[in-house]
């Protein structure tokens, strides 16, 4: 498989207080007072990752890692004082998703705007326009003010705009969390197309399992520092979820293992703790109530702990012949 994005010993700057941040008059008022100064903030050091056709990565960290930063540097809109970055094909980016609107512009009319920055042709947004706003499910308020819709609203149609076109790689920040759960549901799937097709993806995301669920690379991050990059994504998530608990930062791979295995511990004693609860509600409700209630409270424990256990059309043929 090709290498599509190759990230070497990356490391981006801010500086704070130069001629551009604080303008020519204070720039020179501090000169000649003697009280100019530059400062620096690494945001990203040294991170150092390849994705190949159909990888989907996944950016963990707490705020302040650095991962929006690194996005924008892979995306074009920033570059990194050290390293190098290469990027093979075109590049559909959701970073901010309140950007490259127009609040005063109509929903059709900004669909075609974000479709422009994007590099597509009004032809091309022609053909896809009715898909886009069918998948963001925005029918009805075509005609409408953009700043008139809610942000759920505004993060689906930009969702379905960059999805809805054919890009090579596709990077998103924080936006498979947007909408409702069906909204959400869909976008996840449509994700999956993506993958399957060879697209490769980027995602930040501070949901845990959605990594687990949609990448086969993982990122961490921490206050710019490259944690580690790995394919074993289960075991990565496992560890940084263990470290959000305990706040101890792996020093080494062996250190990561060891956080991933307390995590499964952790995981294990509080389900067996779970169990013994829904247990001895169980056995409460077979000693105080009918034979009906206890197969009820039984069916809700399955339902809730292991859903595949259960043929739910025949649950719901029993409850309607016992719950009138």
């Amino acid at each position: 498989m090709s290498k599509v994005i190759e990230c070497n010993d990356v490391s981006i700057r801010y500086i704070t207080g130069d001629l551009k941040a604080i303008g020519l008059k204070e720039y020179v008022m501090r000169k000649i007072t003697g009280n100019y100064k530059v400062k620096e903030f690494w945001a990203d050091k040294h991170v150092t990752f390849t994705l190949e056709n159909g990888d989907m990565m996944g950016i963990i960290g707490t705020n302040g890692a650095g991962k929006s930063t690194l996005l924008k540097a892979i995306s074009g809109i920033m570059e990194p004082k050290m390293g190098k970055i290469k990027v093979k094909g075109t590049i559909a980016a959701l970073l901010e998703l309140a950007s490259g609107f127009d609040g005063d512009m109509t929903v059709k009319e900004n669909a075609y705007l974000r479709g422009a920055m994007l590099g597509y042709t009004r032809a091309f947004m022609d053909e896809m326009y009715d898909e886009i706003i069918a998948f963001s499910e925005l029918e009805e308020f075509q005609d409408r003010p953009f700043r008139q819709l809610s942000s759920g609203m505004k993060s689906r149609l930009a969702f379905s705009i960059c999805c809805m076109v054919d890009p090579d790689i596709i990077i998103l920040d924080e936006v498979l969390s947007v909408g409702d759960g069906a909204f959400r549901k869909k976008s996840g799937d449509k994700m999956r197309e993506i993958l399957n097709s060879g697209v490769t993806g980027i995602l930040v995301s501070h949901s845990i399992d959605q990594v687990k669920e949609l990448c086969n690379k993982v990122l961490w991050l921490d206050h710019g520092e490259q944690i580690t990059f790995s394919a074993d994504v289960n075991k990565v998530c496992d560890a940084y979820s263990e470290f959000l608990i305990t706040k101890e930062l792996p020093a080494s791979d062996k250190d990561i293992d060891e956080l991933a295995l307390a995590y499964e511990k952790r995981m294990a004693e509080e389900k067996a703790r779970k169990d013994k609860k829904e247990t001895k509600k169980l056995e409460k409700i077979l000693a105080q109530g009918t034979k009906n209630t206890a197969i009820e409270a039984a069916l809700d424990i399955i339902e809730t702990n292991a859903p595949e256990m259960l043929d739910m059309h025949e649950v719901g043929e029993w409850r309607r012949r016992n719950n009138g």
